[in-house]
């Protein structure tokens, strides 16, 4: 979709902002609780880390505003999921209380408008593969 000449620019840090947010309360609401956001470290940045039950859960929250070409998910190649992992690592090294949890990755896949946006929750969207 392309943007109208005389359209104000787009703020990509705002939309992305508001569709975590929105992935957040939707998370939220099936009993997941907050570890972090926005974890970042020399390697990568984690959206979301979360508790579901004991386990700790790795967001990626990918938006897109069409929700062809298989959406957001579909973006995520293997070097993106292998430097979600090398995150992961590097947060759980700094939480070692967590180090002993259950681990999974999931995608909250988002399309439409970024204030409301359509979101698609993924669990276990991949693995590490060891």
């Amino acid at each position: 979709m392309r943007r109208r000449a005389d359209a104000p620019p787009i703020d990509r840090r705002a939309r992305g902002a508001a569709v975590e947010a929105a992935a957040l309360a939707h998370l939220q609401t099936h009993g997941l609780r907050l570890i972090a956001r926005n974890a970042l470290s020399r390697v990568g940045e984690l959206d979301l880390v979360m508790r579901d039950g004991a386990s700790v859960v790795f967001f990626e929250v990918r938006y897109r505003a069409q929700s062809g070409y298989g959406g957001g998910a579909a973006s995520i190649d293997a070097a993106k999921r292998r430097k979600l992992v090398r995150a992961a690592h590097v947060f759980l090294k700094r939480n070692p209380a967590l180090a002993q949890c259950p681990c999974r990755f999931d995608v909250v896949d988002a399309s439409g408008d970024p204030e409301a946006p359509d979101l698609r929750w993924l669990r276990a969207a991949f693995t590490t593969g060891g």
